[in-house]
């Protein structure tokens, strides 16, 4: 292609994409866009939703009125599926999901409540992701990974299916460790207050919320307790003695399996759009989305919320995705079965 027929398609994208952005303020111009969000109010997803909402509109040709409106239920399937099938699909409803409903239809959990296809959602990004922990009570005698080999380690969880279990009974299978997890707790505040109290060994999370990292660090600096290890692709820098358990693992098939099941917490919190929300709207709110992530406002309120900020944009969620469902089928086979999952 010569000099002028490259610029005359410059031209020709920067004129589509101005129209685009024109259409788009005469669209959104005295609208309201509602957040849906898949956890309760003051819930960690919820507090991502708001800081989100306080912000977002400023990005949005035609600066838009945000509000969220909660929606929990069925472990954010209630969303999800409402996000897919019954909110307008006109661009004027997000959905702010949790992370698990990225490998729902990979673990086949609930089948039957799904109403919706991971691929089929027009994702917008995602504003954090998790590393969860194990911590411990130092009266437990844990100080390393290689002691959870030694002897049963009791850990406070809530239920079979929750990362407090699922972990443990990976790191079981897959490293050789002897953890125990105690079900019935209600919540992570309850199964802290057990190590507190040294009820049990020790307890493991799916990720770190704020309040979950004071306790620990309230813990740490009184020599009271002591995180051993951490779930997740990336170490959470404020524990740097506690190694991943990826690199604690060097089989082939496991490092696969525990790589598949933290997918969802590259994802972290995830924003999406219904299948149907014309792709101009999308594109819209995808730029209005990083732009907000990279705002020092936002990101000052972030920080004086305690809420960390990572920014994961749509197409490095849809190539986690891609690589997660591609997993080999006895990888993922063994990954739930590990994970408790019956079938419906």
């Amino acid at each position: 292609m010569n000099t002028a027929k490259i610029m005359g398609a410059l031209v020709l994208s920067a004129g589509l994409l101005a129209a685009g952005l024109a259409s788009a303020e005469d669209f959104y111009r005295g609208k309201k866009i509602s957040i849906v969000s898949s956890s309760a109010p003051g819930g960690g997803y919820d507090q991502y939703a708001r800081l989100l909402s306080r912000h977002i509109g400023k990005h949005i040709p035609g600066e838009p009125t945000i509000i969220v409106q909660n929606m929990p239920g069925a472990e954010g399937i209630k969303a999800a599926n409402f996000i897919y099938n019954l909110a307008a699909q006109d661009g004027t409803f997000i959905g702010a999901l949790p992370r698990t409903l990225s490998l729902s239809k990979l673990y086949a959990h609930h089948e039957h409540m799904l109403q919706f296809d991971p691929f089929g959602f027009q994702w917008l990004g995602s504003l954090k992701r998790d590393t969860g922990v194990l911590i411990v009570n130092t009266k437990s005698g844990m100080a390393r990974p290689e002691d959870l080999k030694t002897r049963d380690v009791t850990l406070s969880s809530q239920a079979l299916n929750s990362p407090n279990s699922m972990y443990a009974r990976m790191l079981n299978a897959l490293y050789g460790a002897q953890l125990k997890p105690v079900e019935g707790y209600e919540g992570s505040t309850a199964g802290m207050l057990a190590v507190e109290r040294f009820e049990v060994d020790g307890h493991v999370t799916g990720g770190t919320t704020a309040p979950i990292k004071n306790k620990i660090q309230s813990w740490m600096k009184a020599g009271q307790g002591r995180v051993v290890l951490q779930f997740g692709m990336h170490q959470d820098m404020d524990y740097p003695d506690a190694p991943l358990v990826m690199d604690l693992v060097t089989d082939p098939q496991a490092r696969e399996i525990f790589e598949l099941a933290f997918t969802e917490q590259e994802i972290g919190a995830p924003y999406v759009m219904g299948p149907k929300v014309p792709t101009e709207r999308v594109q819209v709110l995808e730029k209005a989305f990083i732009e907000t992530a990279r705002d020092p406002d936002f990101l000052a309120d972030a920080a004086h919320e305690n809420a960390p900020i990572y920014l994961l944009d749509a197409p490095a969620i849809q190539a986690l995705l891609k690589r997660a469902y591609a997993t080999p089928p006895e990888s993922i086979q063994k990954l739930r079965d590990l994970a408790g999952v019956k079938k419906d």
